[in-house]
């Protein structure tokens, strides 16, 4: 009977759930990293844990410090049943959820505390440690946090782990560390968080924390192309850990796709090696896992050949990007117009031949406004350029983050043509590769929708000597495997992949290399002089 009354509850949560998140822009809910968990995977979740606890403990003291609407409060009921819950509590931010769990879980125990969990468990007041966490931390990105904020979490988060946060770092990770803080020594906690951690940069010290501080018992990273959350382009992974120091030959379960009960893969990695591995997403090591790096430590990359930098932010495409014929007809002066690429939905071939100015040979050729004088000088000397610039007041383009930190605001990042373009964001699986490398033989410049490759001094050289040189780098790109730059980039949910500057230089230059053999001992001998 007990059951039929929380099934019925169920249910009718996730009518609120909807209800509430149907007031709300997507937007606003990104922004406020508000994206439920779906009850069935709160239940799968729950279950795995449970098979971890021991049967016969009762006095189970569950906590959520993100608690929503109560998905994962109700998978604990499901679950562990109310007899083992002795206590549960959990912290909301939201007042319309907050509302809706009091609501709906307050005859069945639940604890509800408004506000906001980084402030109430730095506070002495705050509710007694539990020893069961299970949680979904609100996904709120970096750069939706003020930098106040920032340095207070991070001077808390180092207070209670002694662990120092990167500013890039999402809101869920100092979720992850201060829960855990606040958590009964011995407790157990399961995570549902994005999987971007284990390979970017900003993850190091939450990996660190994972490894050293902690017993990692397993981490389940869902398929791509299974995106947990309908309504959010995050890829996820479940992480299990136990608050105690990890024991001696401590191995941790990776496991793959497909779910936790049943996963499509599964391998067991010591500690030692994982501290060491850069990237997590390699394991499990298996055919249907795509993240494979290709570089060991010992050859060239393509850091070593390519200067790579990300191409121009302007701040509004729509704005200071212009057909070349608009521009003309606006009676634009040409010494501030520089030919750019369209975006890479826009861009089909991978050869880009130019005419006698430089301007590539597509259609529509485009243009980017880039200009350094100041606004009286504009308005003294060039009217057209002066009338055309007013109009950005009307449209909000002077109130942009990048365009409002620049003097004058109108002026554009400086960036000389690459003869090597590879796009930034793109889908493919298995050989085919998810960017595309683009050679360009024109003047043009590209956005930050592109990594532009410049070739450093030795291979510039090879250039110069080989006319023909540019088509046999293009043709070694094309042959870096999809698995190796999925390997080193990162995914998100529905398969979208990314490429930064730093990755794409860890790939190998090893069939460079082969080509010219010379490459290796010429940079072998800058390294030593540098050293």
């Amino acid at each position: 009977m007990i059951a039929h009354h929380e099934n019925q509850v169920e249910a009718r949560r996730q009518a609120i759930q909807l209800e509430i998140d149907s007031r709300r822009s997507a937007a606003e809910r990104n922004r406020l990293g508000q994206f439920a968990t779906p009850n069935a995977l709160a239940v799968e979740i729950a279950q795995y844990v449970a098979t971890l606890l021991d049967r016969k403990t009762d006095g189970i003291r569950f906590a959520d410090p993100a608690i929503g609407t109560g998905s994962f409060f109700s998978a604990a009921l499901t679950v562990f049943g109310r007899k083992r819950i002795a206590s549960a509590v959990g912290i909301e931010l939201d007042p319309a959820f907050c509302a809706a769990a009091r609501e709906l879980w307050g005859d069945a125990g639940l604890e509800i505390v408004g506000g906001d969990f980084t402030r109430i468990v730095a506070s002495p007041s705050h509710p007694r440690a539990p020893n069961l966490i299970l949680a979904n931390p609100p996904y709120v990105r970096h750069h939706h946090l003020t930098r106040e904020d920032k340095e207070r979490l991070q001077a808390l988060a180092h207070h209670l782990t002694g662990v120092q946060v990167n500013g890039l770092a999402g809101l869920y990770v100092y979720f992850l560390l201060l829960t855990t803080a606040w958590m009964e020594e011995g407790g157990w906690a399961a995570w549902l968080v994005p999987s971007e951690f284990m390979d970017v940069n900003y993850g190091a010290a939450l990996k660190r924390f994972l490894t050293d501080c902690v017993t990692l018992v397993r981490v389940h990273r869902f398929d791509a192309e299974d995106v947990q959350f309908g309504d959010a382009l995050v890829s996820s992974v479940v992480l299990v850990l136990h608050k105690a120091a990890p024991p001696r030959g401590h191995t941790v379960e990776f496991t793959f796709g497909g779910t936790m009960a049943r996963p499509h893969a599964r391998e067991g990695v010591a500690l030692d090696r994982l501290r060491d591995a850069r990237k997590w997403t390699v394991y499990p090591e298996h055919a249907g896992n795509d993240r494979r790096t290709s570089a060991n430590g010992e050859g060239l990359t393509l850091a070593d050949l390519f200067r790579i930098q990300r191409g121009i932010a302007t701040g509004s495409n729509k704005f200071f990007v212009l057909e070349r014929a608009d521009a003309t007809r606006r009676g634009l002066p040409k010494k501030f117009l520089r030919p750019i690429l369209p975006s890479p939905r826009h861009l089909k071939a991978t050869i880009i031949n130019a005419n006698e100015d430089g301007y590539p040979l597509i259609a529509p050729q485009l243009c980017v406004l880039d200009c350094d004088l100041p606004e009286h000088v504009v308005e003294d000397k060039y009217p057209a350029l002066w009338a055309y610039l007013q109009t950005a007041e009307a449209l909000g383009i002077k109130d942009g983050y990048l365009v409002g930190r620049r003097t004058p605001w109108y002026k554009q990042e400086q960036r000389s043509p690459a003869p090597f373009l590879c796009t930034y964001m793109g889908r493919g699986a298995d050989e085919k590769q998810p960017f595309r490398f683009i050679l360009n033989r024109s003047a043009a410049i590209a956005t930050n929708l592109y990594l532009m490759l410049h070739p450093q001094p030795r291979l510039a050289a090879i250039l110069r000597q080989q006319p023909d040189g540019n088509t046999t780098i293009h043709e070694l790109l094309q042959r870096v495997t999809g698995h190796e730059l999925r390997g080193e980039g990162r995914v998100y949910g529905g398969g979208l992949h990314k490429i930064e500057p730093s990755e794409l230089g860890r790939i190998s230059a090893a069939a460079f290399v082969e080509r010219w053999p010379c490459l290796e001992s010429t940079v072998q001998r800058q390294v030593e002089l540098f050293a």
